[in-house]
Order: structure tokens, then C-alpha cells, then sequence
């Protein structure tokens, strides 16, 4: 299964716009990101990214219920040990 997961994106590089990236905070994780596919996103917005690039721009809430829902994810694996 593949995996999209939200971050704060909290600096921009603005190169070419091909190349354009990013640093996004996945909850103290900082990576660079590709910025290519979402021209809009600003500093302080949520992304979802996979593999390395940015696929979409999330509101605040909806990055937090997925927050939530792997939480309980992790939750759920720890009962099984």
C-alpha cells in the first residue's frame, strides 16, 4: 500500500518552477519536497506528499484528522505486539 501523509511546509526555494521545492515539517521530521505539481501552496499551508513531492494543498483540518487517524493506526499496531 502507498502511503500520501500531510506536513506543514514551513520554506520555499524558488527556483524553476519544474524545479521548485520545499521544507515540510511532518511532525518534526523536516524534508525537502517537490513543489512542482502544487504552484499555490504557500509557507504555513499543509501539503500531502508521496515519494517526495507535494500532490496537494490541505486545509489545517484535514491535515489533523489524518494526524488522527495514524495515530489510531499506530495505536491498533501496538495491540497487536
Amino acid at each position: 500500500m502507498c502511503l500520501a501523509v500531510p506536513g506543514q511546509l514551513i520554506s520555499i526555494d524558488e527556483g524553476d518552477p519544474l524545479f521548485r521545492t520545499g521544507k515540510v515539517n511532518f511532525g518534526g521530521v523536516i524534508k525537502e519536497v517537490n513543489l512542482a505539481y502544487t504552484p499555490e501552496a504557500k509557507v504555513g499551508d499543509y501539503v500531502i506528499v508521496h515519494v517526495g513531492f507535494a500532490l496537494s494543498v490541505v486545509d489545517a483540518d484535514e491535515a489533523a484528522r489524518v494526524f488522527t487517524y495514524l495515530a489510531q493506526i499506530d495505536e491498533l499496531g501496538e495491540l497487536e505486539k
